[in-house]
């Protein structure tokens, strides 16, 4: 079956960096573009970004663009999500999941994402 683990949340101070990954089984990771959604207290599931299925296109929210950095190992069978220049407001449970559109292109509704993880805390202390 599908499943998606997070890992690599944590607590960091505002300017600090973080890496999370997905491991990603089930499935053939190179036919389907991944995406990293994020939901904060009391919020909306945001799209943060996504990367296409061998990775050739890159898509980020105007609130991340130029601090996060999404990139994948399909040999590995991981997508990965580079936090840089954290900041509090960046707070959320953060979110990877599978664009049932396949590997071509990308969508930033949450509603167009198929299989979901459980989630990674990142808390950005002031």
């Amino acid at each position: 079956q599908v499943q998606l683990v997070e890992s690599g949340g944590g607590l960091v101070q505002a300017g600090g960096s973080l890496r999370l990954s997905c491991a990603a089984s089930g499935f053939t990771l190179s036919s389907y573009t991944m995406g990293w959604f994020r939901q904060a207290p009391g919020q909306e599931r945001d799209f943060v970004t996504a990367i296409t299925g061998v990775g050739e296109n890159t898509y980020y929210a105007d609130s991340v663009n130029g601090r996060f950095t999404i990139s994948r190992d399909n040999a590995k069978n991981t997508v990965y999500l580079q936090m840089n220049s954290l900041k509090p407001e960046d707070t959320a449970v953060y979110y990877c999941a599978r664009f049932y559109g396949g590997p071509y292109y990308a969508r930033t509704a949450r509603t167009e994402y198929d299989y979901w993880g459980q989630g990674t805390q990142v808390t950005v202390s002031s």
